[in-house]
């Protein structure tokens, strides 16, 4: 992929988001212009309120900044907006889940019509899943060495 491809969710005003510039920065920038569903689900994480654990908004994890992270339950949520349903955006979202999930995080993700709908349900969701162990990272295998495989 060129450094020069438009790359990831788009920014509050409209902004493709570029891997390339994904770091502590952007998170900053994710946090103070967060959307109205971003907003309305953060009241509900924040402040230890989802069965005591603590929640963190836009937080860089690796090449991505991931909606909300709870790091002892290993638990990432992502929300979706409508150009998620787009195939290229899927795409991405399932690179990006695998990633995650490789590196030992549960990914929930929520369309925002269903915080906006029902964010009742999407706690509950929420809470059966930091009753979950936490998903093991994944190590990559290492090659056998010449002659033992």
């Amino acid at each position: 992929m060129s450094p020069h491809r438009p790359f990831g969710p788009l920014l509050p005003n409209g902004e493709k988001i570029r891997e390339h510039i994904l770091n502590p920065e952007l998170a900053r920038k994710l946090r103070r212009e967060q959307t109205d569903v971003e907003r309305m689900l953060w009241s509900k994480l924040r402040n230890r309120q989802v069965d005591g654990f603590k929640f963190k908004r836009q937080v860089p994890k690796g090449k991505y900044v991931v909606d909300f992270l709870c790091a002892e339950a290993r638990l990432v949520i992502e929300l979706d907006g409508d150009q998620h349903a787009f195939e290229e955006n899927i795409a991405r979202d399932v690179e990006r889940t695998r990633y995650l999930e490789q590196s030992g995080y549960r990914v929930l993700r929520f369309w925002n019509i269903d915080i906006r709908n029902n964010i009742e349900g999407a706690l509950e969701a929420v809470s059966s899943a930091l009753q979950e162990p936490p998903l093991p990272p994944i190590q990559p295998v290492p090659s056998p060495h010449r002659g033992e495989g």
